[in-house]
């Protein structure tokens, strides 16, 4: 089957949607260019599905590329043969790939090689024969300087013969389903006082689960007990079945006299060479399938939080707590632009709490702040007990959120945030980052590492190339789902445009910044390094709310202006009256009152392009994200001692792992609703009933005030 044919199969769908999806990957497009801007080409494929298929072409691409070279590396060695041959063409994996060409690797010196270079190998072959003639008698003619006695040459023939069996690949493939399916994975381990983190393992002390069920957090966090040295981590399976499953195989006649030799080689080759690169391949599996799901749930989670409603047309007050040093304060307009900074210094040492009142009172009524975000790091509680007798006693008007500030510190000394705030003190620029990303948490989240935002699980302990290269692709697909205001977007949001690359998104701010705003999406064609490809990639995904063109400001791409126009002629419209309020309502009247395929067949267009263009001309400048609720908003705090089981409260979802979300509801701590309490109904996993970002209703089940715990519900029923 060739790779086109497979990959169909696999995603099923049909082959010429897979054709022209790669002809369009090959040709340089964009995942979102292509899932946006070529329907008709790709039958309406998702980006999901077009990730999917461009994943697997790469993969099936390499596969095809290590098979031309094992067969080559093989006939080399003159032992290619038609049968192997074909087994390297059929081989449907790398690993499968790598049993066959296990024997033909080059080793270095083994007790098999020793033994076939003192010409054993004929004596093996004779054993595995399992013929009448006693042992003695087939070892006598190996016998030499080298080989001076019969029980040296027979070990030297088991040696050969345990290697072979351990490199053969169907036997390899046959205890590698054994031990998969029934093995145990097993740790052990104990807290000497030496290691800080091992009480955080001491479930894992006496601990084993069955191989093919054992979760993939369990993995992960029993591979971090063994890398701390707190855990020893083995894998266990019977190895008197493995013995009788090889023997099965490999014994013909249990009679002869050198079934006992073949035995005792199946033993030592499983014990010295199979068990343990078995164990060694299967834990690595684990890992992989393990840091694979994480990598899925952390980049799911990424999602949500960069597609959280942007709070618009608040002027915002940002507080970064800390003791000694003082808080960090800085007054932002509507945009973002910084107006004012300053640091105060309500808790200890200094505790000048009145006069920290008086500066933020000031501030508020100065500027016109109507919203307080405070950074959720040390001194937060604190900080909110300030924020809510400000408040309450002088500015009753405010509300506040308390805001997760991971990465903050990362962005505040990156090279961007130096750019931005050259005279800025570090800490007073992550200030800036808490107040900003209430505003667009999109535009503020991207100019920080993904993997420092703090809504995954055991990020440190995956692949980091593959987590980077996930979460880059989920940070790409956010800000071309939502859409790019060419005049206002930093170079950090703009490299994540299609086709933009971050040298490019430079040169895009500095024409912007020689030539001022830009009026109109064809003047990107003036951009330094921004070619003809390139501005196709990116043109439809940038914004212009105020240019020469009311088209520039939707999500109409530039190539398909003419049908746009035609479409609004349709209708009786005109382009300009797309930046007219009341003639754009009679707009979007009329054109629910078109059929896209009638209109479509008409215009001789493709009817998921005319489909996509009415619903970009009804809403000009739309925000997907403005659909969402926006965050919760408090005025009052509420601290553990408040709380009691029984008491129903809002939250907001603030990280989903695999055994259940994590839930802010205004206390020192996020609360846990187990996967068992988030719903009345059977939930398969967190993702499936919350995300990142939800305002959720719970109830207390149990507070421990001593370990500062909470369990959480959200089932209807007792």
């Amino acid at each position: 089957m060739d790779i086109i044919k497979q990959i169909a199969a696999e995603l099923s769908i049909r082959t010429e949607q897979v054709e022209r999806t790669v002809e369009l990957l090959d040709g340089g497009n964009t995942i979102p260019f292509i899932a946006r801007y070529r329907k008709e080409a790709t039958g309406e494929l998702d980006e999901t599905v077009i990730r999917s298929l461009a994943e697997r072409l790469s993969y099936l691409r390499s596969l095809a590329e290590r098979k031309a070279d094992i067969s080559r590396l093989i006939a080399e060695q003159g032992k290619l043969t038609d049968e192997l041959a074909t087994s390297i063409a059929k081989a449907f994996s790398l690993q499968e790939l790598d049993d066959i060409y296990r024997p033909y690797r080059p080793k270095r010196r083994t007790r098999a090689s020793i033994a076939k270079e003192k010409g054993l190998e004929p004596l093996a072959e004779k054993l595995l024969e399992q013929g009448p003639t006693e042992i003695e008698k087939l070892a006598e003619p190996f016998l030499s300087e080298e080989v001076s006695t019969v029980e040296d040459a027979l070990a030297g023939a088991r040696d050969i013969l345990a290697e072979r069996f351990a490199d053969d690949p169907e036997l390899r493939a046959l205890i590698r389903q054994f031990t998969y399916s029934t093995g145990l994975l097993v740790s052990g381990g104990e807290d000497t006082g030496e290691i800080a983190e091992a009480k955080e393992f001491q479930m894992y002390f006496d601990y084993y689960e069955d191989v093919a069920k054992i979760p993939p957090h369990r993995v992960l966090a029993i591979n971090r007990g063994e890398r701390l040295k707190v855990l020893r981590v083995n894998l266990r399976v019977d190895e008197q079945k493995v013995y009788a499953i090889l023997n099965d195989r490999v014994i013909n006649r249990p009679s002869s006299p050198s079934a006992a030799q073949i035995r005792a080689a199946v033993e030592d080759g499983y014990k010295r060479l199979l068990g343990p690169s078995l164990e060694r391949e299967i834990r690595s599996t684990l890992t992989e399938k393990a840091e694979a799901h994480a990598i899925e749930i952390f980049a799911k989670n990424l999602r949500d939080l960069l597609l959280q409603s942007p709070v618009r047309g608040h002027r915002v007050l940002g507080i970064d707590p800390a003791f000694r040093t003082g808080c960090k304060v800085v007054a932002v307009d509507q945009f973002g632009n910084l107006l004012e900074y300053t640091t105060i210094y309500p808790h200890e040492p200094q505790r000048r709490w009145h006069e920290a009142l008086a500066v933020l009172k000031e501030l508020a009524a100065k500027h016109g702040i109507s919203l307080v975000t405070i950074g959720n790091g040390t001194a937060s509680r604190e900080t909110e007990q300030l924020v809510a007798e400000l408040i309450k006693n002088h500015c009753p008007k405010l509300q506040y959120l308390v805001i997760n500030e991971a990465g903050a510190s990362v962005y505040s000394a990156s090279e961007l945030a130096r750019e931005e705030f050259r005279t800025l003190d570090v800490s007073m620029r992550g200030a800036v980052s808490i107040a900003r990303r209430v505003q667009d948490p999109l535009a503020e989240l991207v100019k920080i590492e993904p993997k420092s935002i703090g809504v995954g699980q055991y990020q440190h302990d995956v692949n980091q190339k593959e987590l980077a290269s996930a979460l880059d692709a989920v940070v790409e697909s956010c800000v071309n789902h939502v859409g790019v205001e060419l005049n206002t977007a930093s170079s950090a949001l703009l490299k994540h445009v299609s086709g933009l690359s971050p040298r490019v998104a430079a040169e895009v701010v500095n024409y912007r910044t020689a030539n001022g705003p830009f009026r109109s999406r064809a003047e990107l064609k003036e951009v330094k390094g921004l070619g003809p490809k390139t501005f196709e990639q990116a043109a439809g995904f940038l914004r212009i709310a105020d240019g020469a063109r009311p088209l520039d400001n939707t999500a109409v791409h530039p190539e398909s202006y003419a049908l746009a126009e035609r479409i609004l002629a349709e209708i009786g419209a005109e382009e300009e009256d797309l930046a007219d309020r009341e003639k754009l309502a009679e707009i979007r009247d009329k054109l629910r009152g078109l059929d896209p395929k009638e209109m479509a067949q008409r215009l001789a267009a493709g009817e998921p392009t005319v489909r996509d263009i009415m619903a970009s001309l009804a809403q000009p400048g739309r925000d997907p994200r403005d659909e969402l609720p926006p965050p919760l908003f408090r005025a009052d705090i509420l601290s553990l001692k408040d709380l009691r089981p029984g008491l129903i409260l809002q939250g907001t979802v603030q990280n989903v792992v695999d055994f259940g979300a994590f839930v802010d509801i205004g206390v020192e701590k996020a609360g846990l609703v187990h996967i068992s309490q988030l719903s009345d109904k059977f939930v398969r996993h967190p993702t499936d009933v919350v995300q990142v970002g939800d305002i959720v209703t719970v109830r207390i089940l149990d507070v421990d005030q001593d370990r500062e715990r909470i369990s959480l519900t959200m089932k209807t029923s007792e």
